[in-house]
């Protein structure tokens, strides 16, 4: 059995981290764990903004810095390349949201052809990734998923979505880049788990290149993997999974409430863990037609997977299991996975700072909501800060 204290060593995990950026995540974390801070600090940030004020400076020395790798991909790859000493991988998100015109999603399909080119060319790299909604506009997504009737101006747009959608699949599978389609809200996401799907019977015949996302507070989705694994058998195509709790939730419950119809999410968060590794597990189990990118940043679900390949007596580094976190968090996920030989790698998103900044408050305010998770950051932040004042006082004694 695997140690259970494995995601305790705080040596390994901040290794990569100098004083300076030790400090500067416990300053970030102490101000996440204080619920009330988020929105106060959020307020300010989008108010400074939109006056146009020179607070760019700020956000870079903080929240930036701590969970982006830089502006550009090139800027990304000092500290891509850092990581990969300590054997863990990157795969760059570009995370830049809420556009709405033919000229900016044309833009974000060419960005998503040019990472999966960049990807192709690095060992560091394994995994491309894109966002339906990055690609389209969130109300033709929605009636599509709905079964509205679309005009023939809105039916030319969708077709136009599709076809960028394609564009970016077909690049993917010419270079052998996993691409992993990112999840979106659940009165669109059948649209784009349609879409997804076809395009992983077209190019997922012989290896996963094309990974849904599977957001796991939705108490569908173990059902939902069920199903399609038993057309994926028929048809004889792979399938590939990104597996995540979910982003959503406070807007899936006050929709549903306001809509009148039952809410697609997990009772509570007890249940949301369970239906995580039940979905996990099942996926796990039919490892021969299921590749699997295990992104969480919860110990228990992370020890389990890793658990399950020594079980199976498959190798640590099985190129059909990955663990994911996102960059700036859970280093003691990351790092100790890597430690031991497993697939570790890190989300880093990207992008110019004023366009990323919807982003990094969507960060903040989920790493404030979830219960116990920016208190687990920032405990072992200061464990590894103590160890080296510790070690420091020892060498000048």
């Amino acid at each position: 059995m695997l140690d259970a204290k494995i995601f305790n060593n705080t040596k390994d995990a901040f290794a990569l981290k100098t004083d300076k950026d030790l400090k500067r995540s416990l300053f970030i974390f102490r101000i996440m764990n204080v619920p009330m801070m988020v929105p106060i600090l959020t307020f300010f940030t989008k108010l400074s903004l939109k006056l146009r004020l020179p607070v760019d400076w700020i956000i870079r020395k903080t929240i930036f810095e701590q969970f982006c790798g830089g502006e550009s991909q090139r800027e990304c790859m000092p500290l891509v390349k850092l990581m990969y000493t300590k054997k863990v991988h990157s795969v760059l998100d570009y995370s830049v949201e809420g556009k709405e015109t033919e000229e900016e999603f044309n833009k974000a399909a060419d960005n998503k052809i040019a990472i999966i080119e960049f990807a192709s060319k690095a060992d560091e790299i394994p995994f491309a990734v894109a966002k339906p909604t990055g690609l389209g506009r969130f109300a033709i997504w929605e009636k599509v998923t709905c079964n509205e009737e679309l005009t023939d101006a809105e039916e030319a747009e969708w077709k136009r979505i599709q076809q960028r959608f394609e564009r970016v699949c077909k690049k993917a599978h010419e270079l052998n880049v996993r691409l992993l389609i990112d999840a979106e809200e659940s009165w669109i996401q059948d649209a784009a788990d349609d879409l997804i799907e076809r395009m992983m019977e077209k190019y997922n015949k012989e290896n996963p290149i094309i990974f849904n996302t599977l957001q796991c507070y939705r108490w569908d989705r173990l059902a939902y993997v069920k199903d399609i694994y038993k057309r994926a058998k028929k048809k004889g195509f792979k399938l590939g999974f990104k597996i995540v709790r979910g982003a959503y939730m406070e807007k899936e419950n006050i929709r549903a409430a306001k809509k009148g119809y039952p809410t697609p999410i997990c009772e509570n968060k007890e249940a949301t863990d369970v239906n995580f590794n039940a979905v996990m597990t099942y996926c796990l189990d039919h490892i021969d037609d299921v590749s699997l990118f295990i992104g969480t940043h919860n110990e228990v679900s992370s020890y389990m997977g890793l658990e399950f390949l020594r079980q199976k007596g498959l190798v640590a580094n099985d190129e059909r299991v990955w663990f994911g976190q996102l960059y700036g968090m859970s280093d003691h996920i990351s790092y100790n996975v890597a430690g031991i030989g497993s697939n570790a790698i890190k989300l880093v998103p990207f992008g110019p700072i004023r366009d990323v900044v919807p982003y990094l408050i969507r960060r903040a305010e989920e790493n404030s909501s979830v219960q116990g998770e920016a208190g687990r950051e920032l405990s072992l932040l200061l464990e590894e800060k103590h160890r080296r004042e510790g070690n420091y006082v020892k060498r000048v004694s």
